[in-house]
């Protein structure tokens, strides 16, 4: 991390106040489930966003990325406005906004960023930024803010800053999760449970297939969704769909007029099922059984909730006939990645068969890594 404190040294003419990094995530079950306060099972990936930092008394923020061409982005503190199109800087902005607005005083900060994080992937590139801004702030200042309080305001800023409507669960796995396992959240009352996941133990490895690819279509497709499924909770008379037991869900469509709303309230039931099953299955030392709930998980995506593309489904179709245990796309969809869960022997036929599967359909080369669990927000120099 030092280069990146020396990267703020020869831009600011000064040193730091420290350095702190907050990784990108996968998920591993749990789709579209957070929003409608149901159940969710991240990771923490190695890869980082990480920031050097200093505080100023002055009330001007100076931001800037090494990853994005262009000048330090200069703004005043009591100037931000939410979705006022600061482009990438947003994110930053919005995390020294959403404490302010929660009655912390930021009077501003000098901040030079660098992430590792694959943006457009679905790796949570953006709750990385928010986060490790958000624990290089509360340092800084000395906020009395918990990691979980942290998530909370980096969901703010994303969701009332920039605009994006997401759930907690990016935020809260960058923050939270540990070395070494996954990560159970309860999106209604936000108790988390570390659950071990050690797949070298067991002979099993995860990998990621970032397809890179992103299709347009997903702009605006989440809060479509997000729509659906707060119309089916009203329709079904919950506050949200998390109250709709899995036992009761055929009841529950049957109640539905709407065809879409029926298909979205199916997927989320079903997989807060799913991670529930997961979780089970990795309680009781089952981790292959967890590869057939993955592929499922797809179908579901891809059918019920009609997120997936092209090139998702390629990736989970070519990898369980190419001897995966299963597999399924990860994140918001329409491009982005998927996961794979594969004998550890299997790693490489799996990723041979992806790579061929891609170029014959005349497609860019998926970038395949192995998803390592590995620690959440914290300060590195």
């Amino acid at each position: 991390m030092s280069e990146v404190a020396a990267a703020f040294r020869e831009l600011y003419g000064y040193e730091p106040d420290g350095v702190w990094a907050a990784p990108g995530r996968v998920n591993l079950i749990g789709e579209y489930t957070d929003f409608n306060e149901g159940f969710v099972m991240p990771l923490a990936l190695p890869h980082t966003a990480v920031a050097a930092m200093s505080r100023r008394a002055d009330g001007v923020l100076r931001i800037h990325s090494a990853d994005i061409e262009g000048p330090v982005v200069e703004l005043r503190a009591d100037e931000l406005e939410p979705l006022s199109g600061a482009g990438w800087a947003a994110y930053p902005a919005g995390v020294v906004w959403a404490l302010r607005q929660a009655g912390h005083e930021v009077t501003g900060v000098d901040i030079h960023l660098t992430s590792t994080v694959p943006t457009g992937a679905g790796l949570s590139s953006s709750a990385a930024l928010e986060v490790v801004t958000g624990l290089a702030l509360r340092d800084a200042f000395q906020l009395p803010l918990s990691m979980e309080e942290l998530a909370s305001i980096a969901q703010r800023a994303e969701n009332d800053f920039v605009g994006v409507p997401c759930g907690i669960m990016d935020q809260t796995a960058s923050a939270c999760c540990t070395e070494g396992h996954v990560l159970h959240l309860d999106a209604q009352n936000l108790s988390r449970r570390q659950i071990p996941f050690d797949l070298p133990a067991h002979g099993l490895r995860l990998l990621v297939v970032d397809t890179r690819v992103k299709h347009a279509l997903g702009d605006g497709a989440y809060a479509e969704r997000r729509a659906g499924c707060e119309q089916g909770a009203r329709d079904l008379g919950v506050r949200t769909l998390r109250e709709i037991p899995f036992a009761q869900l055929d009841s529950a469509l049957g109640q539905l007029s709407s065809p879409t709303v029926r298909d979205y309230v199916r997927h989320v039931v079903s997989d807060n099922e799913r991670v529930e099953r997961v979780a089970a299955l990795l309680s009781a030392g089952d981790v292959r059984g967890v590869g057939p709930v993955l592929t499922a998980g797809h179908a579901s995506l891809r059918d019920d909730l009609r997120v997936s593309c092209a090139e998702l489904d390629l990736v989970v179709s070519t990898a369980v006939s190419s001897g995966a245990l299963g597999a399924r796309m990860t994140g918001g969809g329409f491009g982005g990645s998927a996961i794979v869960l594969v004998e550890e022997a299997g790693m490489g036929p799996v990723t041979k068969a992806l790579v061929t599967a891609f170029e014959g359909a005349g497609l860019t080369r998926p970038r395949v890594f192995e998803a390592v669990p590995s620690q959440g927000a914290r300060r590195v120099g």
